[in-house]
């Protein structure tokens, strides 16, 4: 069943699964920070020029690029390089193992990020929609 034919056909539409889902994720940290939806009262007040608002607004507009497969490469690359900077400033301080310093989701995003960035957005995105045309 999972002979390299099989999974060399379905691979480009389970990267754009991966995509998809994940920069959905993303954007929702982006949102709750700028747009207050869904409402986190650790971001009521939050300045848009801050390092908070920066990261804000990275995740809601790279998120939003990555989900609809837009510029994915480049945008995921600065996403990656986000969730590294998140992990060492504010996780690794607090310890060395991810799952001690609350860090999981942080290095997991900038590993997946990455990933995109050498793999492109694979199906369901703009940017295979544009190179077609």
């Amino acid at each position: 069943m999972f002979n390299s034919q099989f999974c060399s056909k379905w691979a480009p539409y389970i990267l754009g699964i991966l995509r998809i889902i994940t920069g959905f994720l993303f954007l929702q940290h982006g949102s709750a920070k700028l747009l207050g939806m869904p409402h986190i009262a650790m971001f009521d007040g939050l300045q848009l020029v801050s390092l908070m608002g920066l990261a804000g607004v990275l995740e809601l507009v790279g998120g939003t690029l990555v989900m609809i497969g837009l510029f994915t490469r480049p945008a995921a690359f600065i996403l990656s390089g986000q969730m590294a900077v998140a992990y060492f400033m504010a996780h690794a301080p607090g310890g060395f193992l991810p799952i001690l310093n609350q860090g999981e989701l942080a290095v997991m995003f900038s590993f997946v990020f990455l990933y995109f960035s050498a793999a492109g957005s694979g199906a369901f995105s703009l940017d295979s929609m544009l190179k077609k045309s």
